[in-house]
């Protein structure tokens, strides 16, 4: 039985988020060695509360630090094809307790300033603490930033279009371009095609009608509210924009399914 259906009955049950958290206590215990053994051997880094890093990723603290700093070069190095890296503005919407955030700067140029925003109070109340040089913002879950009109020269999404109804989708993609400034960058990670074997059956008919499909009954944002994303629908989701790049990688050995990549520029004024 696909975990799909298994996830969606407890939905209608209104224990997934029960089932999450036993999840995350089940992850704690067999990673305890490994998160022990990665404590002993970097005694500086500062890490978040363990279910901080299990509801933003997973609770691997070498997978949090060591690859998000992997991830944070990946993700400099499809930026500078774009756009030059130095003495700008950029913005981590739904950045979570800084897993990349904290990294960005190794692989960009001087003068770059770095904000975060995201909707979880804890993690953003951990990273005004232990992440400086950052300037990080609560938002709401509702479509709204504390930013002015056209302030930031690059805003990026990992995983975060990932939680959001259809109608968040929209209004949230108002709202991230009225922040940006014209020719600006905007990057996002959505789970395009290579998720479609998580799909259920009527799932999977939706998907292929290039609706957006949206697993919610919980609360929305967090983990377990999901949202799978045909092409058709980011590419008129996006249509106001520039689409410069849609990447879709390979699945990996051992499981993993890479998210799509989507670069897209705001359009200048005529």
């Amino acid at each position: 039985m696909k975990k799909g259906v298994i996830s969606n009955f407890l939905r209608k049950l209104g224990l997934l988020r029960s089932a999450d958290y036993f999840r995350f206590w089940l992850k704690k215990l067999r990673n305890r060695k490994t998160n022990r053994d990665f404590l002993r051997n970097n005694t500086g880094v500062k890490l978040p509360p363990d279910y901080l890093i299990y509801e933003s990723f997973q609770l691997d603290y070498n997978k949090y630090f060591t690859e998000s700093e992997d991830t944070a070069n990946w993700l400099a190095s499809l930026l500078k094809k774009h756009i030059a890296l130095n003495g700008i503005k950029i913005l981590d919407w739904g950045c979570g307790p800084g897993r990349v955030i904290r990294h960005l700067s190794k692989f960009t140029g001087q003068g770059t300033e770095f904000f975060g925003t995201d909707y979880n109070a804890h993690s953003i109340a951990w990273c005004v603490e232990n992440l400086p040089g950052i300037q990080f913002n609560q938002n709401p879950i509702e479509a709204s930033l504390s930013y002015e009109n056209h302030f930031f020269d690059v805003i990026y999404g990992i995983s975060v279009f990932t939680h959001l109804s259809e109608k968040m989708h929209f209004a949230w993609f108002s709202e991230l371009q009225r922040v940006l400034k014209p020719g600006g960058i905007l990057f996002f990670t959505t789970q395009g095609e290579n998720f479609r074997e998580k799909l259920t059956g009527s799932e999977l008919s939706e998907f292929e009608k290039g609706r957006l499909v949206v697993r919610g009954q919980t609360k929305e944002g967090h983990r377990t509210f999901s949202a799978f994303h045909p092409k058709k629908f980011m590419e008129e989701l996006f249509a106001p924009t520039e689409i410069l790049e849609h990447i879709q990688r390979k699945p990996q050995p051992g499981g993993w399914l890479p998210q799509d990549v989507w670069i897209l520029r705001k359009k200048r004024k005529k």
